[in-house]
């Protein structure tokens, strides 16, 4: 098992962590087989999305931060990060990426982000890999 530390900035944010993955593919000589990338974090997650227009990552966080806004006051979990921990289990918390001829099977629009919704904070990505 690899680990990513991400480090977050913003109180929420979506990180292109697609190079980074790459690499660590790479370092591994992984030719065909699967990657799995992992938050062990209950208020981040990952995905994979549209990497070509940082618009699409804003109109995301939009709506979801519509769907559970910050400070509800009906909210009950004593650390205020209510919305932080339904927007985690709305994305998820893993992916997993076919690999072929040592690449990443991904979409010529997709990216992989690690999705930061209680930061700013330092973070990690644990990835697996299954020749």
């Amino acid at each position: 098992m690899q680990t990513i530390s991400v480090k977050t900035h913003q109180h929420c944010e979506m990180i292109d962590i697609t190079s980074s993955i790459s690499d660590i593919l790479s370092s591994l000589g992984l030719s065909e087989g699967w990657i799995t990338a992992f938050v062990p974090h209950t208020t981040a997650a990952v995905t994979i999305n549209e990497n070509a227009d940082p618009d699409v990552l804003h109109d995301l966080l939009f709506r979801l931060d519509q769907l559970s806004p910050r400070d509800l006051p009906e909210f009950r979990h004593a650390e205020g990060n209510s919305d932080a921990h339904i927007k985690t289990s709305l994305i998820g918390s893993s992916v997993t990426i076919m690999v072929e001829n040592g690449r990443l099977c991904l979409g010529t629009w997709q990216g992989i982000f690690f999705c930061e919704f209680d930061g700013p904070r330092n973070r990690k990505l644990w990835i697996k890999t299954n020749p």
